[in-house]
């Protein structure tokens, strides 16, 4: 069995790359939910099994882990979508 990550920059790297796949693999989805204002709704499945994946990398005791793989959403896929139409921007 791997060793899980413990180290808070290397679980926020993974989480990061783990919604990237999500993001790659969801463009229609991604466009749609931020110009709709729902994309926790629309992505909601692909975003918890992305979360069990991280969960099962990263040690369960490191401090802050759900606020890491949050954080990531909100950078990769919030931040990155902002070229897309939305009314909430």
């Amino acid at each position: 069995m791997p060793r899980l990550v413990d180290n808070p920059n290397l679980a926020f790297r993974l989480a990061r790359a783990i919604v990237s796949d999500i993001a790659l693999y969801n463009q229609d989805k991604v466009a749609s939910g931020i110009k709709n204002d729902n994309i926790f709704d629309v992505l909601a499945e692909e975003l918890e099994e992305g979360r069990e994946h991280f969960h099962t990398r990263v040690a369960e005791d490191l401090a802050g882990r759900d606020q890491l793989y949050d954080r990531a959403i909100v950078d990769v896929m919030i931040k990155q979508a902002g070229k897309i139409e939305s009314a909430i921007w």
